[in-house]
């Protein structure tokens, strides 16, 4: 089994509380309020600013070239994804130079930037993997579950996770993981603690109150 498998076991039941939270199951469906979906929108632009800003900082730390094109080459798929996400904000309304971190969101970028800046880059890479293998892991059993609803009006982002364009960086990343990190309780607390930001991050939008 890889570090990369090992970890993911290892959180399996924060991974099976994200795929059946209400926020993640009303986008399956296309039941989810469509202002939960744009609250979360703009807070999740910018968590992949930060996103990008962290595989920017860790190719600067990567000891050969290989690493560094990886890097960066995860940096250009962030970047596409926030192109995604102007089109949602286009969508919804979401004005997203006015948006505003909320307390789950600046903890989950705070604890990538610090990661990138004060860590190896295994530990880094350990950081960022739970945002991309979830992900994945979503859009594809949602998918599988709901199939291709035309009518759901969030199926481009199932679509977006489940992919042929998003799983390859996924690999990548995993590769990077593999290639970097050493199984070290430091390795596993904070793959975990990203798994928890990203419950959180689901619960902060589920919990948030339509403005009348």
């Amino acid at each position: 089994m890889t570090i990369s498998d090992e970890l993911w076991s290892a959180n399996q039941d924060l991974a099976q509380a994200c795929l059946e939270h209400p926020f993640v199951r009303g986008i399956g469906d296309g039941s989810l309020e469509q202002h939960k979906f744009a609250y979360y929108v703009g807070q999740d632009a910018f968590f992949l600013e930060a996103f990008a800003r962290a595989y920017s900082i860790a190719a600067a730390k990567a000891p050969n070239w290989e690493g560094f094109t990886i890097f960066h080459a995860l940096t250009k798929g962030v970047l596409d994804e926030l192109k995604l996400h102007e089109s949602y904000a286009a969508k919804w309304g979401v004005d997203l130079d006015s948006v505003k971190p909320t307390i789950a969101t600046r903890r989950y970028t705070d604890f990538l930037l610090a990661t990138a800046w004060g860590q190896d880059i295994g530990v880094t890479a350990a950081a960022m993997s739970p945002c991309m293998v979830l992900y994945s892991f979503l859009g594809t059993e949602l998918a599988f579950r709901e199939g291709d609803a035309p009518d759901n009006p969030y199926k481009d982002w199932v679509q977006t996770y489940s992919g042929s364009d998003f799983q390859p960086l996924v690999k990548q990343l995993e590769n990077l993981v593999e290639s970097y990190v050493g199984n070290s309780a430091l390795v596993n607390s904070t793959y975990r603690y990203a798994m928890l930001c990203e419950y959180e991050f689901f619960q902060a939008a589920w919990e948030v109150r339509k403005i009348s």
